[in-house]
């Protein structure tokens, strides 16, 4: 079987791995080629040295309650290399009306699940709070049936519905826009956050939902106590992709090479280069933002084009800042802040991430790393990278009282990188996949579909192997 997978970010990576893993298992004849426009692998992971900090451009970090990821750790062979938070400060803080609070302790996401901390917190006001109580004896909502029916519902309505505005505005907006860069009132909550619209059907209540499960849960996630909820490489993100690059046969990535389209080619496909090149092959995995998988297929077959492009996308841009301890005067006791947009700053948010995880920066030294944009400020990406600079300077000058100048500067941006699950999102994959089900051959992957995150990359490539060779003739 000749295998092209177009795009080197971790789904195409996570793809070519695992297909050359079931060729070795099932002794299958493979010849499989890794296409990447860029002149480097990893997508929107990689990871700089400069000065004793390391810097992540992109993601910095995976979840380990989704499995997909771990165990692709484990068969790289490089578990070993990973490192989990310190979680001696595992605290969030909400920047509201000019400083930071903690989030309550036991507040998973959209409400609380320890009483006191609740009480005790300054984030909300007394009304604000009775109305987040209400959630414990309000009825299911009228699209939410025993059965477990439900009609799709925006995050933003979700909230609004269950635990009032203030829980919407000072807690689960900052936060969502932190995960999806995305406006809670067009995040659709089947896509995003399944699990609440389970509570509401199972427990009723969402607050005693949360609180019945964290009596459940072991402590450190559900992977078991060895790793916290997030997870990182000692070395930076950028060791996974280096490690699945080096497990793949010789000859496999061809970089600088992008694709322009592909074309039905007998009974397989042929896939035609930026620069006039072909390559026939007896399937392809697209593992491309959304938006370039329909700019490839749209003469294969229009509708699933129109329908690939109807999936939106937000620009996003970090400030990396290195300092010297001394110089930050907050204690940095926390992971990092988040900000309401009724805030009207311009960071989205804001992690320590030399707090948050260890190596990350130089002995003395504090590396912060901001986040402006999204799908709420989509006109951040037009200011230069001074003026991107200044605003996430003067946002941190505000919270954390930081005027001195920073040692090191990174800025990097991402436009039309995070994909938007906005309401009526699964109908449209649904859509999606029946018509690439007509198309042998051809399959999709990649964080636009069914999971943003490292891990859902991850399955999604792999699924998308395993699905292609399910029916491959043995060697």
């Amino acid at each position: 079987m000749k295998l092209v997978v177009i795009g080197g970010g971790v789904s195409g990576l996570a793809a070519a791995h695992r297909a050359t893993e079931l060729a070795r298992e099932r002794s299958l004849p493979l010849d499989i080629t890794l296409l990447e426009a860029r002149d480097r692998l990893g997508g929107t992971i990689e990871t700089e040295r400069a000065q004793g900090f390391l810097l992540e451009h992109g993601p910095d970090s995976f979840l380990s309650e989704k499995p997909w990821a771990l165990a692709l750790c484990r068969r790289l062979g490089v578990e070993g290399e990973l490192v989990r938070t310190d979680d001696r400060f595992r605290k969030t803080f909400v920047w509201y009306r000019g400083r930071l609070h903690a989030l309550p302790g036991g507040f998973q996401l959209l409400a609380p699940t320890r009483l006191g901390p609740f009480v005790r917190s300054h984030l909300f006001s007394w009304p604000g709070k009775l109305r987040m109580a209400l959630d414990l004896i309000l009825p299911r909502g009228g699209g939410v049936t025993p059965d477990g029916m439900t009609d799709d519902e925006s995050l933003g309505a979700f909230v609004r519905r269950r635990l009032g505005r203030e829980a919407l505005e000072r807690v689960a907006q900052p936060l969502v826009a932190g995960i999806y860069t995305a406006d809670p009132d067009d995040l659709s909550l089947r896509a995003t956050m399944p699990r609440f619209l389970e509570l509401e059907r199972r427990d009723r209540s969402v607050i005693l939902g949360l609180w019945r499960a964290s009596r459940r849960a072991p402590e450190g996630g559900t992977s078991g106590a060895r790793w916290s909820l997030f997870v990182t490489f000692r070395g930076g993100m950028e060791d996974l992709i280096t490690a699945l690059a080096r497990q793949l046969p010789p000859g496999t990535t061809s970089l600088k090479q992008g694709v322009t389209g592909l074309e039905r080619h007998g009974r397989g496909w042929r896939v035609f280069g930026a620069g006039g090149s072909r390559v026939d092959a007896d399937a392809v995995v697209v593992a491309t933002e959304a938006h370039g998988a329909g700019r490839l297929l749209r003469y294969v077959d229009p509708p699933l084009a129109a329908l690939l492009g109807e999936i939106p996308y937000a620009s996003a841009a970090t400030v990396s800042l290195g300092y010297r301890r001394a110089d930050v005067p907050h204690p940095l006791d926390g992971f990092g802040f988040v900000v309401p947009r009724t805030e009207g700053r311009d960071l989205l948010a804001c992690t320590f991430s030399s707090v948050k995880y260890p190596g990350r920066a130089p002995e003395g030294g504090v590396l912060l790393r901001g986040f402006l944009g999204g799908a709420l400020d989509a006109s951040a990406l037009a200011a230069d990278d001074a003026t991107l600079e200044a605003r996430a300077r003067d946002d941190l000058r505000a919270a954390l009282a930081i005027t001195a100048e920073p040692l090191v500067t990174r800025i990097t941006r991402w436009p039309a990188s995070m994909p938007q699950y906005d309401v009526g999102h699964l109908q449209r994959v649904q859509s999606i996949e029946r018509r690439v089900d007509q198309a042998p051959g051809l399959v999709l992957a990649g964080g636009g579909y069914r999971g943003v995150g490292i891990a859902d990359c991850v399955r999604s490539g792999e699924a998308a192997a395993e699905r292609l060779l399910a029916g491959a003739p043995t060697g």
